[in-house]
């Protein structure tokens, strides 16, 4: 079934949501059985919805997944065999429509592992439905995500980010022993990531049978369908639906940068970029690229594709790694070997895996280990390296007031126009 609603309709429950006193439901608490799980709906069942974050959630044993939402009919059944195989049922929902899974009381709170361009818009309406939410990385702008965190804040509901990195060791150590001066005082920060994907252009040809075109490019300009447009590789090269290879792995190298920098709440004040966009490709985000940070305390960040690394230099040596959670490395291995209690070292103890750090968030009403705020400063990071590349000079930033300095410019580009897909 397909409603049109509009977007006030759809947030216009969150002041009623924010004034509500807030308690845990009582199926929420005592034993494992089905009535007593966190009821959980997935919005978006694709590459990563299904085989990553739906498979982590039905490990969980408080957690039971009851619905799932997707614009592909394909990929609805398969989430719906996946989940009914586990638990041996019939029982679970699908949806066409995520409103119409939004609106069903039964849901406790949801996943939503969508293209980055829904992210925000989907998160907001989950809020205001009174659902909380994990939702996947990044924001697709500056002034989206500040929009979302302001959301949170007034819906008073749990909102966390699908991205593990403060709780995999390799990156919790880094950041560890960054903060507690295990290499002197940290002067250059050095990240590799992914190069982007070169897509040639293709012609349109018809909506296949069982996808809902119209809401897959929901808030995102109109564009006829292609054959493999939505394929998760290629829409991540799209201007329109993404910031790029760049932003999808920046999402994680750059966050264990900003923590070891004691700048995850912040956000550097100078980039500068440079990129190249290939011609006549339906890519259209840099496939190669190189930036260059400066934040207040004066550290320095270069950023280049080509690789997956990260390593921190200091005055007194330097640590890192190659490779997606590769073998820690540093300029003496006495380094790796430093231990910190935990009342004395200047990072927070490692956390659990997002699932199980969401699910227990959900129980206890406490802060995820991601939050919305993380969210919008470690997006921005990158949004301003992006929008710093866009212009092809160096562009000063404002943490405090999120704005560009003195910029009109590149403010112009904190945000997007959304197209009206409900009309």
């Amino acid at each position: 079934m397909t409603r049109s609603v509009s977007r006030r309709r759809l947030l216009a429950g969150a002041a009623a949501v924010a004034a509500a006193p807030m308690f845990v439901p009582s199926r929420l608490l005592g034993d494992d059985a089905p009535s007593n799980r966190i009821a959980l709906g997935f919005i978006g069942v694709g590459t990563h919805g299904h085989g990553y974050n739906l498979k982590s959630f039905l490990q969980q044993k408080d957690a039971h997944a009851v619905a799932v939402c997707d614009v592909y009919a394909s990929r609805r059944d398969r989430a719906v065999k996946t989940i009914n195989d586990h638990y041996k049922t019939t029982g679970c929902k699908q949806y066409a429509d995520f409103r119409d899974l939004l609106a069903d009381k039964s849901i406790d709170a949801v996943c939503i592992s969508t293209p980055d361009h829904w992210h925000v818009p989907l998160s907001m309406a989950a809020l205001s439905a009174g659902k909380d939410v994990m939702c996947e990385k990044p924001t697709l702008t500056i002034a989206e995500g500040r929009t979302l965190v302001d959301h949170v804040a007034k819906a008073g509901r749990v909102f966390a980010v699908g991205l593990e990195d403060r709780s995999v060791i390799y990156y919790h150590k880094l950041a560890e022993f960054v903060r507690n001066g295990a290499i002197g005082k940290l002067h250059t920060i050095r990240v590799k990531l992914p190069a982007g994907e070169n897509f040639p252009k293709e012609e349109p040809v018809p909506v296949p049978a069982g996808l809902d075109w119209n809401m897959w490019l929901g808030p995102a300009p109109f564009a006829p369908f292609t054959p493999t447009r939505t394929g998760p590789q290629q829409w991540r090269n799209i201007y329109d639906y993404s910031g790029g290879k760049f932003t999808d792995w920046g999402s994680h190298l750059l966050d264990t940068a900003q923590v070891a920098n004691f700048s995850e709440k912040s956000s550097p004040v100078e980039a500068t970029g440079s990129g190249e966009i290939p011609s006549n490709a339906m890519t259209t985000r840099p496939v190669t690229y190189k930036l260059h940070y400066r934040y207040a305390n004066g550290v320095e960040m270069h950023v280049e594709s080509g690789g997956i690394s990260l390593r921190f230099e200091g005055d007194a040596g330097w640590v890192g790694n190659n490779g997606w959670r590769g073998r820690l490395e540093a300029s003496d291995d006495k380094i790796l070997h430093t231990r910190y209690e935990p009342g004395q070292t200047k990072l927070w103890l490692m956390p659990p895996t997002e699932h199980r750090n969401f699910l227990d968030c959900v129980k206890s009403r406490q802060t995820p280990t991601y939050s919305a705020e993380d969210l919008q400063r470690l997006s921005t990071t990158m949004h301003i390296g992006n929008i710093a590349t866009e212009l092809g000079r160096t562009v000063k930033w404002d943490p405090k007031t999120e704005s560009f300095v003195n910029d009109a410019a590149a403010d112009k580009l904190r945000s997007r126009e959304s197209r009206n897909w409900q009309a």
